[in-house]
């Protein structure tokens, strides 16, 4: 694998999905034909790209996302919420063919959740915005996720290694990946259980997600394996492997606290933070994401 240059700005640009979430508060999780009672509803901002663009500036670094969007009420919702809390995002589209990504999610008593996504405008991300100049001024670090085609992360990852910009890959939802599309992530990221499906065994302690961790890093230059309540381990050509105990906390919701890790991530990325410090602080997002403690700029 050619490594691209070092980081080159104090920006994230993501490349990703934007979804109008409607959550639903319920006691527990319908099972399989069962039609569960809720106690209430709101709309939240969502998708992983949106999330991840929105977190990665609440801790420090400058937030942009390049995606797209329905002319839609959801569309315009999605949009304020980026612009207030402050991300670029001049390169977001409007698809006047089809609606605004969306997802209808249920949290049950417990702080867990099951979603299901409708992925609408994300399909419609238009490549060529990527040529833009100004799309990548000041960019530090490319981050993708799997909730839009691969053609479009493909197409992104191409343009960020011609530019010697490093591409991080949250792989999730899981799919297969083309091996030409693998040799351009430099960082990848997974939960338990997306490295068992990429071939990794069961993940049941800290040292199977490492075990984890090191199987991955045969095809990625850095790989980073978060085991929920048990914590993360990562294998690196810069810190070579280690693992970090997850903190001990009161759950509020675990809905995006991926996303928060990713944003943290980034962010202490593009901020110079050394790979091992950057996983740390990623986790502590997390963990005060979880216990429902607002995000806060973290030391880097």
């Amino acid at each position: 694998m050619t490594k691209p240059a070092r980081l080159i700005g104090n920006t994230v640009l993501v490349v990703g999905s934007l979804h109008y979430d409607i959550m639903v508060e319920a006691d527990h999780l319908p099972r399989r034909d069962e039609t569960a009672v809720g106690s209430r509803w709101y709309p939240k901002f969502g998708g992983k790209g949106g999330n991840q663009a929105v977190a990665a500036q609440a801790y420090g670094a400058v937030g942009r996302i390049l995606g797209a969007v329905g002319a839609d009420d959801f569309g315009a919702f999605l949009r304020a919420r980026l612009g207030s809390s402050g991300v670029d995002h001049r390169f977001v589209a409007t698809c006047d063919e089809v609606g605004s990504g969306m997802s209808v999610a249920i949290m049950d008593a417990s702080g867990d959740y099951a979603a299901t996504i409708v992925s609408g405008a994300n399909l419609h991300i238009v490549c060529e915005t990527l040529q833009n100049p100004e799309v990548w001024q000041d960019v530090g670090l490319l981050v993708l996720q799997n909730e839009v085609p691969e053609a479009i992360n493909l197409h992104a990852a191409k343009a960020a290694r011609a530019r010697g910009i490093r591409t991080l890959l949250n792989a999730a939802p899981s799919r297969p990946l083309s091996l030409e599309f693998a040799r351009l992530v430099d960082v990848l990221v997974v939960n338990a259980v997306e490295a068992e499906m990429m071939g990794a065994s069961p993940i049941t302690n800290l040292k199977a997600a490492a075990a984890a961790a090191k199987k991955l890093a045969d095809r990625f230059e850095s790989v980073i394996v978060t085991a929920g309540s048990l914590g993360l381990a990562a294998w690196s050509a810069e810190d070579e492997h280690f693992s970090i105990a997850a903190e001990k906390i009161d759950v509020v919701s675990s809905h995006g606290a991926g996303d928060a890790f990713i944003g943290a991530l980034a962010a202490c990325m593009v901020g110079g933070a050394k790979f091992k410090k950057a996983c740390a602080a990623a986790s502590h997002a997390a963990a005060e994401h979880v216990a429902g403690r607002p995000a806060m700029a973290i030391a880097r």
